[in-house]
C-alpha cells in the first residue's frame, strides 16, 4: 500500500498528537508550525518539519502542500488565522483538508467556507467521557450514522462461560457480534496491562471467557440493554 503523505499545520497538543500517531501508524508527516522552539519538540517524531507562517501562501506553495494527501489544520486559539490557512491550502488546491473547530460557531462557518471533515476535540472527547462514565464496561466505539455504532465492552458476567451460539446475539438483542478480543497470554506480562489480539470471525462453539471483549455492532439503546440484562 502507497505511504500516505499528510501535512499537520499547527503543533499543539493536539496536532502534535495527530502528528505521531500518523507517524507511528505508517505515514510520511510534515509538521508545519510557525514557533521554532515547537518544531525542534517534534523533529525527531515526525518525516519532515518546516518553521514558517501558514497563512503565507508562497511559504505554503514552496512545500508543495498541494501535492499531499491530506492536510490537517490544527491551530488551535487563533480561528481568524486558521480560516486564513484553510483558504490558502484551498487556493492552492489541496486534495483534503481537516480543520479544527472549537464549538458550533466556528465549525458553521469553517462548512461555509467548504470544509466539510472538521474535528472538534473538546466535543469528541466530552463525549466520550460521558459515554464511559455512563457505561463503565465501555472500552471504546465508532459512532455511525442513525444511532448505530460498533462498540468494544467488557463481557458482563452472565455471559462469561457461554458460547457464542448459546446467546442468539440477532434475535435475542438485535445485536451482531463482530469479533472477540481475547487476552494474548503468551505475550502479557504479569503486572502490567493486558495485551489482546482480536481472533477474526469466531465460531459459534467460542466460549466467551471473562477477560474477553466483545465487539458488537448495534444501536447504542440495544448496546446498553445487552450489558444492563446480563451484568
Amino acid at each position: 500500500m502507497e505511504t500516505k503523505r499528510i501535512a499537520v499545520i499547527g503543533i499543539g497538543d493536539f496536532g502534535g498528537a495527530i502528528a505521531r500517531s500518523l507517524t507511528r501508524k505508517g505515514a510520511e508527516v510534515l509538521a508545519i508550525d510557525s514557533h521554532i522552539a515547537t518544531i525542534e519538540s517534534i523533529a525527531d517524531d515526525v518525516a519532515f518539519c518546516v518553521t514558517l507562517d501558514a497563512t503565507d501562501r508562497k511559504a505554503l506553495k514552496a512545500q508543495e502542500i498541494d501535492k499531499f494527501d491530506a492536510v490537517v489544520v490544527a491551530i488551535g486559539q487563533d480561528f481568524e488565522q486558521r480560516l486564513l490557512v484553510v483558504a490558502q491550502c484551498m487556493e492552492l488546491g489541496v486534495k483534503r483538508i481537516m480543520a479544527r473547530a472549537a464549538g458550533k460557531n466556528q465549525r458553521l462557518i469553517l462548512e461555509k467556507l467548504g470544509v466539510s471533515e472538521i474535528l472538534m476535540p473538546e466535543e469528541e472527547v466530552g463525549s466520550v467521557v460521558a459515554e464511559r462514565l455512563l457505561l463503565p464496561t465501555l472500552v471504546s466505539y465508532l459512532q455511525l450514522p442513525d444511532n448505530y455504532r460498533i462498540a468494544e465492552v467488557l463481557t458482563p458476567p452472565k455471559v462469561v462461560g457461554r458460547t457464542i451460539g448459546d446467546l442468539d446475539m440477532r434475535d435475542r438483542y438485535r445485536l451482531s457480534l463482530v469479533t472477540l478480543k481475547m487476552e494474548d497470554t503468551k505475550n502479557s506480562i504479569k503486572g502490567q496491562k493486558l495485551k489482546y489480539h482480536v481472533v477474526g470471525v469466531p465460531e459459534s462453539k467460542t466460549v466467551i471467557l471473562e477477560t474477553d471483549h466483545l465487539v458488537l455492532f448495534g444501536t447504542q439503546a440495544d448496546i446498553q440493554r445487552f450489558i444492563d440484562i446480563n451484568t
